[in-house]
C-alpha cells in the first residue's frame, strides 16, 4: 500500500498494466455495470450548466432518459451516478461509425464546447476511488471487459498509473502525480522493465 497525504493507494495501481484498447473492447465500460458513472456533487452542477451545448452530441435515447430522470439519478452503492439508458448504456454515451461507444461530454470538450472532460470516475478508470470521513481508498478495479487491455497494457509495459496520468493530475494535481511516479520508481523497479 502506497500513503500519499489521505490517500491510500493499492499496490496494483502501480504494479499492474494497462492500457484501453477500444478496437477489442468497443468502449464497454460505456455500456456495461448495474449503474451509471459515479458523480461527486460539483459534477451534478456541472452536468445541469454544460448540458445544452453537450446535448447535440448524444444519441436520442440518451436525451430522452436525461430529459425523463433528469441529469443524474442515485444508486444504492455509489450514490450520483449518471443516468443509464434500459438498463445499459450511459445517457451521455455516443456510438461512432465503428460501432466504438465514448462519450458525448468528451466529443463537446474536444470540440470545445465545454470546458470539462468528463466525470473524472470515467476519466480515472480502472482505479475507482472510495470516500472514507477522513481518507480515500484508491484501488484497481479489475472488469472481464477490460482483458484486452490488460494485455495491451503489458505489451507495452504501461503501469496504471502512468496511462492515467492525466487522470490523476487532474484529480490530485501535478506534485501528487510526481510523488506516486517516485515511490513507484523505486518500490517497485519491475514496473520500469
Amino acid at each position: 500500500m502506497i500513503i500519499i497525504d489521505d490517500k491510500y493507494i493499492s499496490d496494483e495501481v502501480v504494479e499492474e498494466q494497462f492500457v484501453c484498447n477500444l478496437n477489442a473492447c468497443k468502449g464497454a465500460c460505456c455500456v456495461a455495470g448495474d449503474c451509471g458513472a459515479p458523480l461527486n456533487k460539483q459534477e451534478l452542477k456541472t452536468l445541469k450548466k454544460i448540458y445544452p451545448a453537450v446535448k447535440p452530441y448524444l444519441r436520442a435515447e440518451g436525451i430522452a432518459e436525461i430529459e425523463k430522470t433528469g441529469y443524474h439519478t442515485i444508486d444504492d452503492e455509489y450514490g450520483y451516478v449518471t443516468p443509464i439508458v434500459n438498463g445499459g448504456i450511459c445517457a451521455y454515451a455516443t456510438v461512432d461509425e465503428n460501432g466504438i461507444t465514448g462519450c458525448g461530454i468528451e466529443k463537446a470538450y474536444n470540440d470545445g464546447k465545454v470546458d470539462f472532460k468528463k466525470p473524472i470516475s470515467c476519466h480515472l478508470y480502472p482505479i475507482r476511488v472510495k470516500k472514507y470521513d477522513t481518507w480515500e481508498a484508491v484501488n484497481y478495479d479489475r472488469w472481464d471487459i477490460c482483458k484486452a487491455a490488460c494485455k495491451n497494457g503489458k505489451a507495452l509495459k504501461v503501469p496504471v498509473y502512468r496511462f492515467l496520468r492525466d487522470a490523476i493530475i487532474r484529480a490530485y494535481g501535478t506534485e501528487f502525480y510526481e510523488v506516486l511516479d517516485k515511490i513507484a520508481k523505486k518500490s517497485f523497479p519491475r514496473q520500469d522493465q
